[in-house]
């Protein structure tokens, strides 16, 4: 039998440790936090939470199911499996806003039941499609009169410090976020506000009072002080102001190119059936239950997949414009479309505790098949990835896909080169062919341009002949 192994992104948790058995997801309730456990449990809070969709569903199983020597658990729990985990560094503006409101919706409705959550990680929130989800069972706790918000400044670290940093800094959360784990801390967020918004109320409550206690603390080497009770009422006014403040919160980032790209792209109408047809036509054949669209920008053609019998699709993009619309398009069409952050040429690495905490984009690799439509050019160009190497990656993602291959005399791949010495021999259709032949089969290939746009179907060894 196969044995149980501790998911090296749960450890600091050790009471309530997350295990893989295969393909199933189990968690052990130590003992720590068992009472909380059996409390929500008996009080119907679990079932309550889950039947809405804002908590995720748990069984209680054999415990030996996470191994005879571990004895110190009490339960062991047994959850759905996400489809893909996602990271606050990979999330939009838009997403990351989304997740602080929703865990703080969460956090008023608990304690309005007589509970609470012992943390605030925006790592604890997922998202099925567009919707959240909390996953950390085990951190929701009893809540006791007069009890502080002890996660508070976990909160602001990883949803509204990164919030404000766009919102009034302009600059995007991501690269700083992915760079500290932990999120941004407020003592270097108070560095960078503007003055003006220093003396806001909001700031200096929720990011500038909390700065200077911090570093005082750090000076002083000072213990933490000690809080007097906050009673109930307080407690949930302080949650229900953040969650005002958040709501009005947009990011301050002009209009890009890029989120504007599906109204005007330099396709013509024809050109753009054409490639809409190709699309819809291997999504219908191929019928995959999780596509990854590589450049995703608003979501168009991660609609047609979905449309034409993907189940979910995950999209990718670094236009930060594109991504809030993308995510904009997916809960007003009710799709089941998760658009993410992500440099192609730099995606998310494996990171944290051992290098193994938080899994790189490889890793967690779950796409049946894959669009990469005008995508290829845009590492290979820029960024310099030879063209055989960023075959290989793509290929590698997923067994099934389209790739569209823009030559070197199209406007968008000419514009690249305008400001730099062409040094890339290689970039042209032959190469690209004998590169994908190399590593896939050739299914069918269309000519979508008058500049020889090429869109490309392929299947590698492993899919041939099958198809769901």
């Amino acid at each position: 039998m196969t044995a149980a192994v501790a998911d090296p992104g749960s450890f600091r948790d050790p009471a309530g440790q997350v295990y893989r058995l295969g393909s199933r997801v189990l968690r052990k309730v130590g003992a720590k936090a068992a009472t909380h456990y059996e409390a929500a449990r008996d009080r119907g809070i679990l079932r309550k939470y889950s039947d809405r969709g804002l908590l995720v569903d748990s069984k209680e199983v054999d415990a030996g199911l996470i191994g005879v020597s571990d004895n110190s658990r009490h339960y062991v729990l047994e959850h759905p499996v996400i489809p893909f985990i996602s990271y606050p560094y990979e999330w939009s503006f838009a997403l990351l806003k989304e997740a602080a409101l929703f865990h703080l919706r969460l956090q008023h409705d608990l304690l309005l039941d007589g509970f609470t959550l012992s943390d605030a990680s925006a790592y604890n929130v997922q998202f099925l499609g567009n919707r959240p989800i909390y996953i950390d069972v085990t951190s929701i706790r009893r809540y006791e009169e007069g009890s502080y918000w002890l996660a508070h400044n976990q909160f602001c670290e990883q949803f509204l410090n990164p919030l404000l940093l766009r919102a009034y800094c302009g600059v995007p959360h991501n690269d700083w976020f992915r760079g500290r784990l932990e999120g941004i801390s407020s003592i270097e967020l108070s560095r960078l506000l503007p003055a003006r918004k220093k003396l806001s109320f909001r700031v200096l409550s929720h990011v500038v009072g909390p700065s200077r206690l911090q570093a005082r603390r750090e000076r002083k080497h000072a213990s933490v002080a000690v809080r007097k009770p906050l009673p109930q009422a307080a407690y949930a006014g302080l949650i229900n102001h953040l969650l005002r403040w958040i709501e009005s919160l947009e990011p301050e980032v002009a209009g890009s190119y890029w989120q504007n790209y599906e109204a005007f792209h330099s396709y013509s109408d024809r050109e753009e059936a054409s490639k809409r047809d190709f699309v819809d036509r291997f999504v219908s054949e191929t019928l995959p239950d999780t596509v990854w669209d590589l450049g995703c920008n608003t979501g168009a053609y991660s609609k047609i997949a979905l449309g034409a019998g993907a189940k979910k699709v995950v999209g990718f993009d670094s236009d930060h414009g594109a991504l809030d619309r993308a995510y904009r398009r997916s809960c007003s069409e009710r799709l089941d479309f998760l658009p993410l952050y992500f440099d192609g040429a730099n995606p998310s690495p494996d990171q944290g505790w051992s290098q193994t905490e938080r899994m790189g984009l490889s890793r967690r690799r779950n796409a049946d098949a894959l669009l990469a439509l005008a995508f290829i050019h845009h590492i290979s160009i820029p960024r310099n990835v030879p063209l055989d190497s960023a075959v290989q990656w793509l290929v590698g993602l997923a067994p099934r896909g389209v790739i569209e291959f823009v030559q070197k005399d199209d406007p968008t791949v000419r514009e690249m080169l305008a400001l730099r010495e062409d040094v890339f021999d290689y970039y042209d259709e032959p190469s690209f062919l004998k590169a994908l032949n190399a590593r896939a089969r050739i299914v069918s290939t269309r000519k979508n341009s008058e500049n020889g746009r090429l869109l490309v179907a392929y299947q590698t060894d492993s899919t041939l002949g099958c198809h769901r």
